[in-house]
């Protein structure tokens, strides 16, 4: 099996009351999650708050994943930014020892072309000492980036390595599996959409759910591997009002509020996020607890 096959978790970066980073309740998540089953770990991406940490805690918290997970699990680290000669000059200076693969999103705000999405990524290939995968979210970046521009860069690149699809359209994930080159890894970055695309051939998920019911998670992720339909649905159905409420307000506030119920972390974001309200952090508590 792969290293990026299977439930890989977008994991969060846990605050204290004073907002500065929670270190034991982060080695206390990551060892939670490898203990649970999870397949691999991404650090600092959306999920991780990683635009509101300053440079020094980024390369903290990186630092911090690689000393704990120990070489457990494979380890994926967020990359990117809207400034292409900036992205490359973050790769080129960083120690990328200890981490498998980066996880590299389309540039948000400025809305380039595909071209110039194909020449973002084509200058991020060119520099990075490990493999990339590619992320697609149009609805925080503003730019869907379409089947033909991965499938050229996955062909053109070797160290191109797959793609986190997370456009929300299962039509646009069908495209990709069908044209994608072996080997190729098309990840579903949507929680709701991760079955279907890995019965459909898809390698995976890479999670915010997970890390909330990381045992329940994975084993539909497996489950959808084996192609066992029935017993991959009936989890997900379990799980269905829990991945809405989390992300009704917002991610990362609807895990961190999950977290913080099973203890794991304090209910803490920066500003410009914000907790959920109190009429949801029970509804989500009233799930936990049936």
């Amino acid at each position: 099996m792969s290293k990026f096959t299977g439930t890989g978790v977008a994991v969060i970066t846990p605050f204290k009351k004073d907002k500065s980073i929670d270190y034991d309740a982060l080695t206390s998540i990551i060892n939670h999650l490898i203990n649970k089953g999870v397949d691999y770990l991404v650090c600092l991406g959306s999920t991780g708050e990683k635009v509101t940490l300053n440079k020094a805690e980024q390369v903290a918290v990186a630092s911090h994943f690689i000393k704990v997970n120990a070489g457990r699990l494979p380890l994926v680290l967020g990359v990117g930014g809207n400034n292409t000669t900036q992205v490359v000059q973050e790769i080129e200076s960083m120690d990328l020892q200890g981490f498998d693969a980066i996880l590299s999103v389309t540039p948000s705000y400025n809305k380039p072309s595909q071209e110039g999405l194909y020449q973002h990524f084509k200058a991020i290939a060119e520099v990075s000492p490990v493999p990339v995968i590619l992320y697609n979210v149009p609805g925080r970046t503003g730019v869907n980036m379409l089947p033909p521009v991965v499938i050229r860069l996955a062909k053109d690149f070797d160290n191109i390595i797959g793609v986190k699809e997370a456009s929300g359209h299962l039509s646009q994930a069908l495209e990709l599996l069908r044209k994608a080159p072996e080997g190729f890894h098309v990840i579903s970055g949507e929680d709701l959409l991760a079955v279907p695309m890995v019965l459909a051939g898809g390698s995976g998920v890479i999670s915010v759910m997970a890390q909330g019911l990381p045992e329940k998670f994975s084993s539909m992720i497996t489950k959808s591997l084996e192609g066992k339909n029935k017993e991959a649905h009936a989890l997900l159905y379990e799980m269905m009002p829990c991945i809405d409420y989390i992300f009704e307000e917002g991610n990362p506030a609807g895990i961190k509020a999950m977290m913080a119920l099973q203890g794991l972390c304090k209910n803490e974001l920066r500003l410009p996020l914000t907790p959920v309200s109190k009429i949801l952090e029970e509804r989500i508590n009233q799930f936990i607890l049936t």
